[in-house]
């Protein structure tokens, strides 16, 4: 009996395991599609080439980091996850409002970082929410951390 217990018990973690790795990938893979949105939304109006240098630079391990989540997502049958739909809107309107204002680099700086830092706050609240998820997904989790935390650091000096 206790053999069968232990058995149902491990099934049971693996399935709260594999059920919070799809979840925090899923999560993951929606944040850095917007986050790459966001960045292309902005770079027609960066004027300086080094601003412009740690935007292109981001989207590059963004976009390296999207096929890894694919590769992830992939080896649980996963497709992923688009950002929300009404999310997107509401950050692309708010973009082309403050562009339409003021079309400055001071003013790409201040939207990505308040960007990096709605992403920051939002990949650690799935980790928080996810904690069962494997390190696999976790380490993928906290380089999107990173991504958005080196990028809003890099571009302060436009702020």
């Amino acid at each position: 009996m206790t053999s069968l217990l232990q058995i149902i018990l491990q099934k049971e973690v693996l399935f709260m395991i594999e059920r919070d790795t799809i979840r925090l990938l899923r999560e993951c893979d929606a944040g850095v599609k917007m986050g790459v949105t966001a960045i292309n939304d902005v770079m027609e109006s960066v004027k300086d080439p080094e601003l412009k240098n740690s935007l292109d630079k981001s989207m590059n391990e963004n976009r390296e980091l999207a096929h890894e989540l694919q590769k992830a997502l992939a080896d649980y049958n996963d497709r992923g996850k688009d950002p929300d739909p009404i999310a997107k809107e509401m950050a692309h309107l708010k973009t082309g409002f403050r562009l339409k204002m003021s079309r400055t680099d001071n003013t790409v700086a201040d939207l990505v970082t308040d960007g990096c830092n709605m992403g920051i706050k939002s990949i650690n609240r799935y980790m928080n929410k996810y904690k069962a998820a494997d390190e696999r997904s976790k380490n993928l989790a906290k380089r999107i951390s990173d991504i958005e935390e080196n990028l809003a650091f890099d571009i302060r000096k436009f702020l």
